[in-house]
């Protein structure tokens, strides 16, 4: 049986995806040291955690700094989910982490931005998330969290995100206990704006959405939608569960502006039309363009 070849990454593509991560990495180290550590504030997962036994230990072991520990403490989840990550995914992740230590240690040494706590809340949050986010986006990550997540599901009944969650309230747990109350309510904030962030990065700005349409007029609709918004539309078999009839099904994507106009044109050609709009995590490929026709 011959072994399938799959097409090798090109060096220019490496070399782009490893500066989106460097970058990446460098905005992650400027909101951390510039914005929430001279607030006393922290962020979920092993950011979170590594920059409680920082503040911990600063005053003790001079040795241990937030650099070594952010380092330290995702080693063993990058090695223990190599097989669920892939190799590619783990090699990113270590180059994002150390990218990241270097350069929390680079602005160590640079005055905080401010030390108005609710300005760095927002603007930690959204620099931490746009940080993150672009990471994730080529192919890394900076936090080791979600990868026990993924091997903790295997031994316990819960999914990623509520593994992930139940760490993160321990985590702010102690940071209310480290930092005080008030401080980690400005923590769980941050952590709110840079999940959002990461979101919005990950996903990308340009929001699509992806539209179902079960109309008997199935050939007017598409040519409306295609004429008048400049969408293309496939068309799908489907089989009524209750009449057992054939149905002919359009799906479409447009933009989240163009939802409106798609509903309108529908109902005129037919106002029985059947329509399900759904979110879509990123449109890429085809003849999609996100501009407003």
């Amino acid at each position: 049986m011959s072994k399938k070849h799959h097409k090798k990454e090109s060096l220019r593509h490496i070399v782009y995806r490893l500066l989106m991560i460097v970058i990446g990495a460098v905005l992650a180290a400027v909101s951390i040291e510039l914005f929430l550590v001279p607030n006393h504030m922290i962020d979920g997962g092993i950011i979170g955690i590594s920059l409680i036994l920082d503040h911990i230990f600063s005053n003790h072991i001079k040795i241990i700094n937030f650099a070594t520990l952010v380092i330290v403490l995702n080693l063993p989840f990058m090695y223990s989910g190599y097989k669920q990550i892939g190799k590619t995914f783990m090699f990113s992740s270590i180059f994002g982490i150390i990218c990241l230590a270097i350069a929390e240690r680079l602005a160590h040494d640079f005055e905080a931005f401010t030390t108005e706590p609710l300005l760095a809340t927002v603007f930690g949050g959204f620099l931490l998330g746009a940080g993150v986010g672009l990471v994730i986006r080529h192919g890394g990550s900076l936090d080791g969290t979600e990868i026990l997540g993924i091997l903790l599901t295997k031994k316990f009944p819960f999914s990623v995100g509520e593994i992930v969650m139940f760490l993160n309230i321990f985590i702010f747990g102690s940071a209310a206990f480290v930092f005080g109350i008030e401080q980690a309510m400005y923590s769980i904030f941050t952590y709110y704006i840079a999940f959002k962030t990461i979101d919005a990065v990950v996903q990308g700005l340009d929001e699509t959405k992806a539209a179902i349409i079960i109309s008997d007029h199935y050939d007017e609709v598409s040519d409306a939608i295609l004429s008048r918004l400049g969408r293309g539309t496939t068309k799908l078999k489907g089989k009524g569960g209750y009449t057992d009839t054939e149905k002919d099904v359009i799906y479409a994507v447009v933009t989240r502006l163009e939802v409106a106009k798609l509903k309108s044109i529908v109902h005129e050609i037919d106002p029985n039309a059947f329509i399900t709009i759904m979110n879509t995590q990123e449109t890429k490929g085809g003849k999609f363009k996100s501009a407003i026709h």
